[in-house]
């Protein structure tokens, strides 16, 4: 896994220009990440999977010519001059209940009671609704139609909705409700998915503890592994918890044996440039491990390669640059494995609504509310303190805003990029 071109220095703020930008970071990650194996799940349990190839239909969606209302399946030539004045009466032959798969026909002055569903007799070619017709008046086998049905009416044709050999889906289609529902309409009881990714989240340092210890001075609680499990859970993966590593590389290094069935590791502290920052050692001693810094904020310190071949993403300790940088970094490469084509969220454009300073040409992801008016357009302003370690800055914000690492200020008025938060 390669480095910068140029070593940086150990005063990181005056080599902003040598950093790694974000775009080229992403792009080493994905990069490296490919598509899961495909699996055969139950379509109940499908949804939000990923389609591993196309799919083709067996069968036509209705497979057989059939009544889309309760009424008379008619012949339309024998409709022709009904009206209310002068309703045309019809020989009453047979009933047609839907799921019966006798075949029947209509011929001319017929009409067969039809219901919604059932098989469209032979000769019958529209079906008049029960509101258009009259059969308490006549006798017991007729029936008076006062409209006049025109071919086709009130028929849904075999095939109509999908036909056979016809292209449903393409692979890389994540699929929804009602994507499944119509793989059932084929006759599908499993669609064939990349499975989800195996995602092992650690956390690092010496002043972390779980939550419902009792505190201790000089101790923080662990708030990443939390964040970050459910982020990745929200996009799809299957997570596994392996605790907290002490600052000390057979602690790390010990947690990280437990990741060996994972398809993604991702850690959290410990790979900044600080004195007791030892995971990124660890890290580089037990696999192909870059540290990189990163040209965004919050977050720039950022680890990325392979322990055990299994692909490893070392995020900042931070609670909120850790959470943003799995947001940038985490939910493409996730996406990847699901095989999905859309790896980068999708961005809105907002109108500003005030000052932003952006010193340091990095990238700046702010905190901020997402709202739209009543043209449609989207407005945005910044929520909360937006130090690194803020999380209430992030449970009051709905999107990031994208202040670009080419502007220094930030007018209201202005017109940028946001990324809405909490989509899948």
């Amino acid at each position: 896994m390669p480095e910068p071109d140029r070593p940086l220095s150990e005063r990181p703020w005056e080599d902003v220009a040598r950093l790694l930008s974000v775009d080229d970071a992403l792009a080493r990650i994905l990069a490296d990440i490919t598509p899961l194996e495909a699996v055969d799940m139950p379509l109940l349990r499908a949804r939000g999977m990923t389609l591993a190839e196309s799919v083709c239909a067996p069968c036509d969606v209705p497979p057989f010519r059939n009544s889309a209302m309760d009424g008379y399946a008619v012949r339309a030539a024998d409709t022709i001059d009904a009206s209310d004045e002068r309703p045309t009466v019809l020989r009453v032959t047979a009933v047609a209940p839907a799921g019966s798969g006798e075949t029947q026909t209509v011929g001319a002055g017929e009409a067969i009671r039809i219901m919604t569903g059932a098989m469209m007799p032979v000769g019958a070619d529209a079906v008049v609704r029960f509101e258009e017709t009259d059969d308490s008046v006549a006798s017991p086998d007729s029936v008076r139609v006062f409209h006049s049905a025109a071919l086709g009416d009130n028929v849904r044709q075999a095939g109509e909705d999908v036909s056979f050999g016809s292209a449903v889906f393409a692979a890389g289609r994540t699929l929804a409700p009602p994507d499944l529902g119509l793989l059932a309409a084929l006759g599908a009881t499993t669609a064939r998915v990349h499975r989800q990714p195996r995602v092992a989240v650690l956390s690092t340092g010496d002043e972390v503890e779980q939550p419902g210890t009792p505190p201790r001075p000089g101790a923080i609680y662990d708030s990443n592994a939390t964040t970050l499990a459910a982020m990745a859970e929200g996009w799809g993966a299957e997570v596994t918890s392996l605790g907290i590593a002490r600052d000390r590389l057979r602690d790390v290094a010990e947690h990280l044996k437990r990741a060996a069935a994972s398809d993604l590791i991702v850690t959290s502290g410990g790979v900044s440039l600080g004195d007791y920052d030892f995971v990124k050692d660890a890290l580089r001693a037990a696999g192909e491990v870059a540290i990189w810094q990163v040209r965004m904020k919050p977050g720039k310190p950022l680890a990325f390669g392979r322990i055990g071949g299994v692909p490893l993403l070392g995020l900042p300790g931070n609670p909120v640059a850790a959470a943003v940088s799995f947001e940038v970094f985490g939910r493409p490469a996730i996406r990847k494995m699901l095989g999905r084509r859309d790896l980068t969220p999708a961005t809105v454009e907002v109108v500003l609504g005030e000052r932003l300073e952006n010193q340091g040409m990095r990238r700046h992801y702010v905190r901020a509310w997402i709202e739209r008016d009543m043209a449609g357009e989207w407005s945005a302003r910044p929520v909360g303190s937006q130090g690194a370690g803020m999380l209430t800055s992030l449970v009051l914000a709905n999107a990031l805003l994208i202040v670009p690492e080419t502007v220094e200020r930030a007018e209201p008025g202005d017109r940028l990029r946001a990324m809405p938060l909490g989509a899948r």
